[in-house]
């Protein structure tokens, strides 16, 4: 049986909107974070005896290594430095990774550390510093591509593209009217901004009713339906974390008396065989993210009903909303389902949100108010699902095959449908989303519908007044639509049938 592992140190900084002295890049907070992280496992010199270093991909300073860079700020002459590629399950993913190399023993400890300084104050800073660090690989690598040519080419581009398409159709799936299903989004996201209020390191403290979070108005303009700006992921924040894994045997050995030991107990990693939205069978069920959860699962020999709280990736409503459904926890369960406020409220520093969510269920286990938790994070449109269990308990079960096991079998869900790139004739919409303009006006709609042949097609609309209103009032899905190509702009449009 391999070796145990446990979170022996976090570490957690905000650098406040207003603050105006001593401003630090991303690897200044990640240095401040990291020896945070040693002083809690009992002396900060850990940090520059670490084995390993692991670092999100940093996407808000050009960095062409950062885990090098960090072991230059530490002092630390780490034996293996890694770079996550990107998404926002990576830090879960360097969890695991991390856990099962010191369960083999080709390791003793592992420092994860990320941040992102996106306040527009912090862009002078950023940009002074990437002269010194010499230019970054801009090469466009696979990791960098969420959505086909195809695709982009009718709008869809970022997660604020994609995610609203979600929600679509889990509003079609209801059966509500508009002014019930989004009452009940409220609802669940002014829980999330709740959460947010009440925690020291959230970059927003403002709180906001479910009324307030769902009504599009001069502060909260849609940003692309059915998504306001309350309702989309807090980018711009400068916030930075970092957790210390450790052997349970050497963080025994400057651990500090009088908190409970946080153990990793098991992960789990899965990708979605339908990776791209033009791909996708529906757009209401994640094979993937059942896959990663339950791996973790059954790897921590716990159920989904011992789970004592959780953090589920939040950067959209309809995330939460989906690994409820696919994990199994009832939208009325009283655990929590946020220990931070989610990428809405606490912020959205990229691909590092998790390990913000790790560092805060690991005080909670250390204090002892869990007894255990389950934290979720998923990266691009839902293809990347990573998930890890964390206890005051050792677990009963091995780590040191699970990530060598995920690296083999990680695909998960139906083979991609077939696709139809330039649709003609009669077609079906199955979601859809519209982005807006800052004035408050419909800019076009993605629509996303098979044809009367079941091939899957991507098209715009028209830009017609009457049918932004009808998408925006009433839902449309499984709404006959005439489907023809532009060939001069290569783009497909898709118009209502009465």
């Amino acid at each position: 049986m391999g070796r145990r592992v446990v979170v022996a140190g976090w570490g957690q900084i905000t650098q406040r909107k207003e603050q105006k002295e001593r401003l630090l890049e991303p690897v200044g907070l990640m240095r401040e974070c990291s020896l945070l992280a040693g002083d809690l496992a009992g002396d900060r010199e850990l940090v520059e005896k670490i084995d390993g270093i692991m670092t999100p991909r940093i996407m808000s300073c050009c960095y062409p290594n950062s885990a090098d860079l960090l072991a230059r700020e530490l002092g630390a002459s780490s034996r293996f430095k890694f770079v996550s590629k990107i998404g926002g399950n990576s830090p879960q993913s360097l969890v695991n990774k991390a856990a099962g190399m010191i369960a083999r023993g080709e390791l003793d400890s592992v420092l994860i550390s990320g941040a992102e300084t996106f306040y527009p104050r912090s862009k002078a800073a950023c940009g002074s510093q990437n002269r010194l660090l010499g230019p970054a690989d801009q090469e466009i690598t696979d990791d960098m591509i969420g959505s086909t040519k195809l695709e982009e080419s009718h709008g869809l581009t970022l997660p604020i593209h994609g995610f609203p398409l979600y929600e679509t159709a889990f509003w079609a799936e209801s059966g509500l009217d508009k002014e019930a299903y989004f009452a009940k989004v409220g609802t669940s996201w002014a829980e999330f901004n709740e959460a947010a209020v009440n925690n020291p390191y959230a970059w927003t403290q403002t709180p906001l009713t479910g009324r307030e979070i769902v009504t599009p108005g001069p502060t909260n303009r849609y940003i692309v339906f059915p998504y306001t700006l309350y309702m989309t992921s807090l980018l711009t924040a400068d916030l930075g974390s970092a957790i210390l894994l450790m052997s349970e045997e050497k963080a025994r050995r400057t651990a500090p008396g009088g908190r409970n030991t946080v153990y990793f107990m098991g992960g789990g990693y899965a990708e979605d065989r339908q990776r791209f939205f033009i791909h996708k069978t529906n757009f209401t069920t994640s094979p993937p993210m059942k896959a990663a959860a339950e791996k973790a699962l059954n790897r921590s020999r716990l159920s989904i009903d011992e789970i004592r709280c959780f953090d589920l990736y939040s950067c959209f409503p309809c995330a939460v909303t989906m690994a409820r459904r696919m994990i199994g926890i009832s939208p009325t369960d009283p655990r929590p389902q946020t220990l931070t406020g989610g990428l809405g409220f606490f912020g959205a520093p990229a691909n590092n949100y998790t390990t913000h969510a790790i560092a805060s269920l690991a005080e909670e286990i250390a204090s002892g108010r869990k007894e255990n938790g389950m934290v979720t994070a998923l990266g691009w449109f839902m293809h990347k699902h990573a998930a890890g269990v964390y206890g005051a308990e050792p677990p009963d079960t091995a780590l040191d095959t699970h990530d060598l096991e995920d690296d083999k079998a990680f695909l998960a869900g139906a083979d991609p449908v077939e696709a139809d790139p330039t649709p003609r004739g009669k077609g079906m919409i199955d979601t859809y989303s519209i982005p807006f303009s800052r004035d408050g006006s419909p800019l076009y709609a993605i629509v996303y519908g098979k044809t009367e042949a079941g091939k899957r097609f991507v098209a715009n609309t028209p830009p017609d007044p009457d049918m932004f209103r009808r998408l925006c009032t009433e839902n449309q899905v499984g709404r006959a639509v005439r489907l023809t190509h532009d060939a001069r702009e290569n783009r497909n449009i898709a118009e209502l049938l009465e």
